[in-house]
């Protein structure tokens, strides 16, 4: 028996296509990126409450070469890019998941132009990459606060530890 590929893979977006496949979902465009390395409650919370705030939200995540130049430790990203973007693919608050190479998702944004770019609580709206983009086209920049307070770092340290 031959099993289909899971339809959540269909919203794996090259970024190449990023902007045709984003300007065919409905508007407002929600836009957020992180590396999501591994996902924990803090993220699913903030990806969901980030959603809700307009009518589907393009996710776009940092490649694993990205992730290393971010500091975050020598066996980070512990998932590679692909098994990453498959996870966050398959949560129902997301319409496309993306990703970017470089330091920043600015190209990412310019690419999709979305009306509300979101990032959580530890960056002050004025620091998130994008404002003033965003802004300069009537979109709004949201800081989610963190209700859960977890982190894939505080969580790896603590596996290390058993």
């Amino acid at each position: 028996m031959t099993y289909a590929p899971p339809a959540f893979e269909s919203k794996i977006c090259p970024p190449e296509q990023l902007t045709a496949r984003s300007s065919e979902l409905a508007h407002p465009l929600v836009f957020t990126n992180g590396c999501f390395d591994i996902l924990h409650r803090g993220h699913v919370t903030y990806l969901a409450q980030a959603a809700a705030l307009g009518k589907n939200m393009v996710v776009a995540l940092n490649s694993d070469t990205s992730v290393k130049r971010l500091g975050k430790g020598d066996d980070r990203p512990v998932n590679r890019l692909e098994d990453r973007l498959a996870v966050m693919a398959a949560l129902d608050c997301v319409a496309l998941v993306t990703w970017f190479d470089e330091d920043t998702p600015l190209q990412r944004i310019l690419d999709c132009r979305p009306e509300i770019l979101v990032k959580g609580g530890d960056w002050p709206v004025e620091k998130i990459v994008g404002c003033t983009e965003v802004c300069s086209w009537g979109g709004t920049v949201h800081s989610i606060p963190f209700i859960h307070q977890t982190s894939t770092t505080a969580l790896l340290e603590k596996i290390r530890r058993l």
